[in-house]
């Protein structure tokens, strides 16, 4: 028996019951288990060796050692063999998990950033060739750094060879979308489906006159959306995902997981039949690539975000990213409140441990400002002003802002609209650096580590945005240029600044400065047993609404992490954290139950020897074990 037919023995009947469920075809699941075979016998023997290995430590993307980055193939290296010999550059950083955004073959100029795909088997030829992408992957291994791409389960470019046999009408492949002749079932769903763009894409279906439809298209008109009631686009596109796996992919990102069903009279976001497709992607890739994991992209609440991990028992997604987090962490330092950062995150532990997550700053898209608005009415902040406040503040144009950047998708009916910006230029290095002042710089750069230092405390593995560990500043010249204006994204979407990381080795430089503090966090989280996959990780009462304290415990291990989100020194009690503590960024000694923090500084205070509990005595309590 093989591999795989030990695993698909032990996936067959769920998987069964769920694929008769939902399309009720027999033919059409055996034809799916041959292809998954076929696609095993494709995988490579080192492939196969990883699969062993990571069955045997399924939890390998949780431990302390996990640090990500993700950027754009082309605006950091040009091509894949290029990015190829700028893997010693991400080693010096300690990166792990490399997170390329869409390179697969696209229309061009008009691609949404790569997410219009036009072939989901074939690389980009602007950036290289699938032999160049395997190549690389087999280059990352050796160095240990997995690699993640982007998967756009939802909709092809409306240049996709099905598009276009589509619009030929022929109708297989018309059956491959959502597609009607008249325009009442749209008009009826678009009552109750929410715009994604409602300033540069309104509404959920565009008229296609060649085929004389009106298709779905809930992103851009450009990109439409697939018909997951066809089994046909459920399989193709499996078959799609495997064969990146086959290529040495290991992180799948699932892009716009909510979106992949549609029925009317919903809000076509979060149905149980998406939950059925992604418990079967789990099954199948557990089954022939279970080396590979899968990273759902779920921007919703927290409460919205724990089915689609599914539980332990059958789970969905591996990782999801921690999206609300990051607006509420960028809340937190326009208004120096960390109360509905710290009720995100009490929201996010009581999830249950299985649920992981990865922590960033920014991403390629936005902040999009999705906080808890109901908690923010309960502690006297009125949600639609506070959204106003921090998007003028993050665009600089509110009194007295230090950041730099720019308003993204305004609806003037909601007054709704997000920012975007490099973390630098949000931190006020860039004003710092345009009025030549070096005080406002020196203070930009604690804000920016103080804000990494959260990502790293947070429970999860931390992702860098490239370009940020050099402290990047906002790019204003796509202003200028017709294909790119129109979307405020291109602000952060910019070449990578080799010439200004050169100066990461230049003593005093605003470069070295940001690149060694990251260092020492990225190190620390290394070297800890309190950042391992086991650790225990919770918010803890600072007594101040300036200060986040988290706590982070392992065994006989306690650490607690500590974050001024102002200006001002602060002064923090923390209750049941008697004993002598050690600041693992300064060296300093102290207690930890009554400190001082800088302004915008943090503290990783781990308990001395002198202050360990008694041997013998038992490990720290856990309050919600």
């Amino acid at each position: 028996m093989t591999a795989f037919d030990r695993r698909l023995a032990q996936s067959r009947d769920e998987l069964e019951w769920l694929y008769m469920e939902l399309y009720n075809d027999r033919a059409a699941l055996d034809a799916l288990e041959g292809m998954m075979a076929a696609l095993y016998e494709e995988r490579s023997l080192s492939l196969r060796r990883l699969d062993g290995r990571r069955e045997e430590d399924p939890r390998w993307f949780c431990r302390g050692s996990m640090l990500g980055m993700t950027m754009y193939t082309d605006l950091f290296a040009g091509s894949l063999r290029e990015l190829e010999k700028k893997l010693g550059y991400l080693e010096e950083q300690g990166i792990t998990y490399l997170h390329l955004m869409p390179l697969l073959k696209m229309p061009h100029p008009e691609n949404d950033g790569g997410y219009a795909v036009e072939d989901f088997g074939q690389v980009d030829p602007s950036l290289g060739t699938n032999e160049d992408l395997a190549h690389l992957t087999a280059a990352m291994r050796r160095r240990g750094m997995s690699l993640c791409l982007d998967f756009v389960i939802n909709h092809t470019a409306d240049t996709h060879e099905w598009a276009m046999r589509a619009k030929e009408g022929e109708q297989e492949f018309i059956d491959r979308y959502l597609c009607f002749d008249t325009p009442e079932i749209p008009r009826e769903m678009e009552k109750t489906i929410p715009d994604v763009f409602p300033e540069t894409a309104p509404g959920s279906f565009i008229w296609q006159p060649e085929m004389k439809k009106y298709v779905c298209s809930s992103f851009h008109p450009f990109q439409w959306d697939l018909n997951y009631k066809n089994p046909v686009v459920f399989h193709e596109m499996t078959a799609a995902m495997l064969r990146l796996a086959n290529l040495g992919v290991e992180v799948l990102r699932i892009d716009a997981v909510p979106y992949i069903w549609k029925e009317l009279g919903t809000t076509c976001r979060n149905l149980p039949q998406v939950h059925t497709i992604m418990r079967m992607l789990r099954l199948i890739t557990d089954t022939v690539c279970p080396g590979v994991i899968l990273k759902g992209e779920v921007v919703m609440a927290p409460r919205e975000l724990a089915p689609y991990f599914g539980t332990e028992e059958k789970p969905e997604c591996h990782i999801l990213y921690n999206s609300s987090t990051m607006a509420t962490q960028w809340s937190a330092l326009a208004s120096g409140d960390i109360r509905q950062l710290k009720r995100q995150l009490d929201d996010l532990h009581s999830l249950p441990p299985h649920c992981r997550f990865v922590n960033y700053l920014r991403c390629h898209d936005d902040i999009g400002w999705g906080l808890n608005e109901a908690y923010g009415r309960e502690i006297g902040i009125d949600p639609l002003l506070h959204k106003q406040y921090l998007y003028t503040f993050f665009e600089g144009s509110f009194p007295g802002s230090y950041a730099r950047g720019e308003r993204y998708n305004y609806d003037p009916r909601t007054q709704d609209a997000r920012t975007c910006g490099t973390t630098a230029s949000l931190c006020g290095i860039e004003k710092g650096c345009f009025e030549g002042d070096e005080g406002q710089i020196e203070t930009g750069i604690r804000r920016d580590l103080m804000m990494h230092g959260v990502i790293c405390g947070m429970a999860g593995f931390p992702m860098l945005s490239s370009g940020d560990e050099i402290g990047q500043l906002n790019d204003y010249r796509y202003h200028d240029d017709p294909d790119r204006r129109e979307d405020s994204r291109n602000l952060h979407r910019s070449p990578f600044s080799w010439e200004k990381a050169a100066l990461r080795g230049k003593k005093g430089s605003i470069q070295e400065r940001l690149w060694s503090g990251l260092v020492q966090l990225e190190e620390l989280r290394r070297n800890e047993a309190c950042f391992g996959p086991e650790a225990w990780v919770t918010t803890w009462d600072s007594h101040n609404d300036h200060v986040l304290a988290l706590v982070r415990e392992w065994e006989w291990e306690r650490l607690v992490c500590l974050f001024n989100f102002t200006g001002e020194e602060q002064e923090v009690w923390l209750d049941e954290m008697a004993g002598e503590f050690e600041d693992l960024l300064t060296g300093e000694r102290g207690r930890c139950d009554r400190r001082t923090i800088a302004p915008y500084g943090c503290a990783f205070c781990k308990r001395t020897a002198a202050g360990q509990v008694s041997a013998g005595a038992a490990p720290y309590p856990k309050p919600n074990a």
